[in-house]
């Protein structure tokens, strides 16, 4: 019977984790599925039939390749917006990106990944993308510097511990900075992660005071300059207070 147990649960992990794979592309072949969760075709091919059949994938029979599913939406449809920062915060970031003209973007922590779960784009012709769900390292960019600096002092030196951290990261001087962007209470990054962008970000905190997400702004950095971005930071951290008061 524990046998049975272990093998369901190992079933559904592998479920799971084929179903992550569309975390990273719309679309994927059935080989490419199994070289990614490292499983033999055959299992996954079973996997995806069932989960064809009961709603949360769907193959197109022209290419072979496979999509999430209707059931998928169906699920997210019934998520509760009430404590949700990228439900309760997309007007406050359009009121944000209204004023400023760049795009916005709501950051929560992972582990030692960062993660987009909200952003509303720049109506600007010449402007940065951002994609929803995206995972970015924790180490780079103004988010990644908000997410860590209003940390509190014990999870935030666990963070800075992380083994994960390229070798050549100079931790020290990271602490150091992390001071200033405490001071400041807003961080900025020009070209830190992706080559011609820039942002700034302030934290969000709840009304019990808990960090919650970072609020960032980016734009083109030949237009957003530094100096732009501080002079807009005031804007940024007003915005990022009003979303934090709307939160439990």
């Amino acid at each position: 019977m524990a046998e049975d147990g272990k093998s369901t649960v190992r079933a559904v992990e592998r479920a799971l984790d084929i179903l992550l794979c569309f975390t990273a592309k719309k679309e994927w072949a059935m080989t490419e599925i199994a070289d990614n969760v490292g499983l033999h075709k055959s299992t996954v091919h079973r996997m995806l039939s069932t989960l064809e059949e009961r709603g949360f994938v769907v193959r197109d029979p022209a290419s072979e390749r496979y999509r999430l599913g209707l059931r998928i939406w169906e699920l997210s449809a019934n998520m509760s917006g009430a404590d949700d920062p990228a439900v309760i915060g997309l007007p406050e970031m359009e009121r944000l990106r209204d004023t400023l003209g760049e795009t916005i973007s709501l950051y929560l922590r992972d582990g030692n990944e960062r993660i987009r779960i909200q952003a509303v784009q720049s109506v600007q012709a010449i402007r940065r993308v951002a994609p929803i769900g995206v995972r970015l390292p924790l180490y780079v960019g103004a988010s990644s510097k908000v997410l860590i600096a209003f940390e509190e002092p014990t999870k935030r030196e666990e963070l800075l511990q992380d083994p994960s951290w390229p070798s050549n990261f100079d931790r020290q001087l990271y602490r150091e900075q992390l001071e200033d962007w405490r001071a400041l209470g807003y961080a900025t990054s020009v070209e830190e992660r992706e080559q011609g962008a820039a942002a700034v970000a302030a934290p969000v905190f709840s009304r019990t005071g808990k960090l919650v997400a970072a609020l960032s702004v980016s734009g083109p950095a030949n237009r957003f300059t530094l100096e732009i971005m501080r002079s807009q930071a005031p804007a940024v951290m007003e915005a990022a207070r009003r979303l934090g008061v709307m939160l439990k």
